[in-house]
C-alpha cells in the first residue's frame, strides 16, 4: 500500500470536469485506488459518483491511497495531475 497527500489548489476542486479527469486517470492503472478526505471519509478513485460525493473545494488536502502492482505510479500519476490543477 503507498498513500500521499496533496491539496487540491483549482478553484472549482473536484467537480464534474476535473473529476472526470481524475478518474480517467485513476483507470490507466490497475491497483485498486482511493481518495480520502480530511475527515476520513474513502472512496474509489474510480467512480465519478464517490469522487463527486466527497465534496472536494479548492484548498481541501485529500489523501490518494493505491494498493496493487503499480500502487506508486498511480499515487505519483494522480498528484501530478491535482497538482497541475488538472491540465494535461
Amino acid at each position: 500500500m503507498f498513500m500521499k497527500e496533496t491539496t487540491v489548489n483549482n478553484q472549482v476542486g473536484l467537480h464534474a470536469r476535473p473529476a472526470t479527469f481524475f478518474i480517467q486517470k485513476a483507470n490507466e492503472f490497475k491497483s485498486s485506488i482511493w481518495v480520502e478526505k480530511e475527515d476520513d471519509r474513502r472512496v474509489n478513485a474510480k467512480s465519478l459518483l464517490g469522487v463527486l460525493s466527497l465534496g472536494i473545494v479548492g484548498g481541501t488536502t485529500i489523501r490518494i491511497i493505491a494498493d496493487g502492482a503499480d500502487e506508486q505510479a498511480a499515487v505519483e500519476g494522480l498528484i501530478k495531475l491535482v497538482n497541475s490543477g488538472f491540465s494535461e
